[in-house]
């Protein structure tokens, strides 16, 4: 299938109980990037959430991942989540043309290596439709229209007016579809396309972490060969009728993405990288977590 990427949200997580070393990792392996790219095509830039990333790092990622490989970024927080950033820094979340032009140069290393694949602006679960929350949508569309832009918005007033579609659609956005557990405020599970690229993020179904767990157990989350199912089915639906798709598992949790990952692809029926590169562990990336990982829930 052309022109489908296939991931993970971030791919360095060293440290914590969430740890991917030793999970997907060998221990004691330093190059985290040249690794993870013989197995993928594709990965979610996540630390450009917190901060717009060093340039030179950025030359270093393009150096370690092969032709073909493409990057989407994460926006910077300040434009997103300003209480966040707030509270983060100390300082009021006032958007200044230098905080554009710092964040889009963080990026140029990846336009000129032709490797980067879209920018995605992530809205918080209280960011909702209205008047002051469509001025903040526009304003991000017009001031990254030189990018491919997908927009995850998270509440349900976006999908329940017919309007945001025409929004997104204007400027040439597309509305990210994600897979997280439900909640009487979360937006709908099926979203139209408005661009020619779709865009899927899938945070597993952890209902019972997600409001009262850290950053690591709220992700604590294995996808069952049934709910893959479901979950390529509407990757490859989208597929067919976008011309560029990216699907990202963010569900981090000791590996359990990159595991995910590689059974969508197995699925679709496309190339799992180098198959026969060493995995450590008792399991393979494919197989589910030891019974006992998920309290309670048996994934044997």
């Amino acid at each position: 299938m052309a022109g489908l990427y296939i991931g993970t949200s971030g791919w360095s997580y060293p440290k914590g109980r969430g740890t991917w070393n030793g999970y997907f990792y060998p221990r004691g392996n330093t190059d985290e990037l040249g690794y993870y790219s013989r197995f993928f095509n594709s990965v979610e830039i996540n630390s450009s959430f917190y901060r717009p990333p060093n340039p030179e790092y950025v030359h270093r990622w393009c150096r370690k991942v092969p032709d073909g490989f493409l990057f989407t970024a994460k926006l910077w927080q300040k434009f997103t989540h300003p209480g966040m950033f707030q509270r983060a820094t100390g300082t009021e979340a006032v958007i200044s043309q230098s905080d554009v032009d710092l964040f889009k140069g963080s990026l140029e290393p990846l336009v000129q290596s032709g490797k980067l694949g879209a920018l995605l602006a992530q809205f918080p679960p209280g960011f909702t439709n209205n008047s002051y929350g469509r001025q903040i949508l526009r304003a991000v569309i017009n001031t990254f229209a030189a990018y491919r832009l997908a927009v995850e918005l998270r509440h349900k007033s976006w999908s329940d007016d017919p309007g945001t579609a025409g929004l997104l659609s204007e400027g040439n956005a597309a509305w990210v579809q994600i897979d997280e557990p439900r909640f009487k405020s979360s937006i709908a599970s099926e979203l139209p396309l408005t661009s020619d690229m779709a865009y899927f993020r899938f945070h597993g179904r952890n209902a019972a972490d997600w409001w009262s767990g850290d950053s690591e157990s709220r992700y604590r989350y294995f996808y069952s060969p049934e709910e893959m199912q479901e979950l390529a089915k509407r990757v490859a639906m989208a597929g067919q009728q976008a011309r560029l798709t990216f699907a990202f598992f963010n569900n981090h949790w000791q590996g359990y993405a990159p595991r995910n990952a590689t059974g969508m692809m197995q699925i679709l029926e496309l190339p799992v990288g180098e198959t026969a590169a060493p995995i450590p562990g008792p399991d393979s990336l494919t197989q589910p977590p030891p019974r006992g990982i998920l309290p309670g829930i048996d994934q044997t």
